[in-house]
């Protein structure tokens, strides 16, 4: 019910527009519409724990169609919770330390290639996101949250510090913020989150999937392959030196002005018109 109530949603946002549905897995589900591709984390029983199978669904289905020049931004939403991290009953030592080897290679598997993606991810979080869940918040190209969400990382309460997670918080907000959530696990509320960089922007929960469509619309009037080569050169640079940023960066704005796209952007401006964009990887010139 939670799922077709989403799509419900978005289809009477999106009058006109077609379409599909798949089901992935039991907590996870998924729909395309209008260029977005929908995840839904759909397992509110487990307070949508990332367990080894629902990473390894959400790994799957981030790749699916990711070359389909149609598609172009992925937005990760929920139930009534965002994620609330690990599966801890997969983490005892029961299960072994291979099987704990494997659940972080995934995760970290799936964190990093959010980023690596050539299209946009936007987190839509309604809820409490905490340890991996709030990772992969941070994880995600922009996050849009309600009023009532919340962000932690309590790990180090339950004798297991949140290492991986510090990865992707330790680079969306200040060093001694992100020190302070993984040393002593308080939340952060939303309006912290905002103010520290972790989420792009706070919402009233009524207006959560609006404000979240409105950005993935400007994103879809712009040419794919100038967004995803612009997001990768942003990705290289943010772990490189000023200098080295640089000269990745330099490389970046000529290699797109090789792209049709990038030559149509410019004439349509110098004519005072739309841009026509072909989408194409074509380049003008070699």
């Amino acid at each position: 019910m939670i799922l077709w109530s989403g799509v419900q949603i978005l289809f009477a946002i999106l009058d006109g527009c077609g379409f599909g549905l798949e089901v992935v897995s039991s907590s996870l589900s998924a729909w395309w519409c209008c260029g977005f591709r929908r995840i839904i984390l759909n397992n509110p029983r487990k307070r949508n724990a990332l367990s080894l199978a629902m990473l390894s669904s959400l790994q799957e289905n981030l790749l699916s169609g990711v070359d389909d020049s149609d598609l172009r931004v992925i937005i990760i939403s929920q139930g009534p919770v965002f994620s609330s991290g690990h599966d801890l009953k997969e983490l005892t030592s029961a299960c072994g330390r291979d099987h704990h080897t494997t659940v972080f290679r995934v995760c970290s598997e799936v964190m990093t290639l959010i980023q690596d993606l050539p299209v946009p991810v936007i987190a839509m979080v309604n809820g409490v996101a905490t340890a991996a869940g709030c990772q992969l918040v941070a994880s995600c190209d922009i996050a849009v949250a309600t009023e009532r969400s919340s962000f932690a990382t309590p790990g180090v309460n339950v004798g297991l510090f949140c290492s991986t997670p510090a990865v992707a918080i330790g680079r969306s907000v200040p060093r001694k913020v992100a020190m302070e959530m993984l040393l002593t696990g308080r939340a952060l509320t939303a309006q912290e989150a905002l103010l520290h960089g972790l989420v792009s922007a706070v919402v009233q929960e009524e207006r959560l999937e609006e404000e979240t469509l409105a950005i993935a619309r400007r994103i879809c009037e712009s040419s794919r392959p100038v967004v995803a080569l612009g997001k990768a050169a942003f990705q290289r640079q943010m772990v490189q030196s000023r200098d080295a940023a640089y000269v990745t960066a330099t490389t970046a704005m000529v290699d797109n002005l090789e792209l049709r796209d990038g030559q149509e952007g410019i004439q349509a401006f110098l004519e005072k018109r739309r841009p026509l964009w072909s989408n194409s990887t074509e380049k003008v010139h070699d």
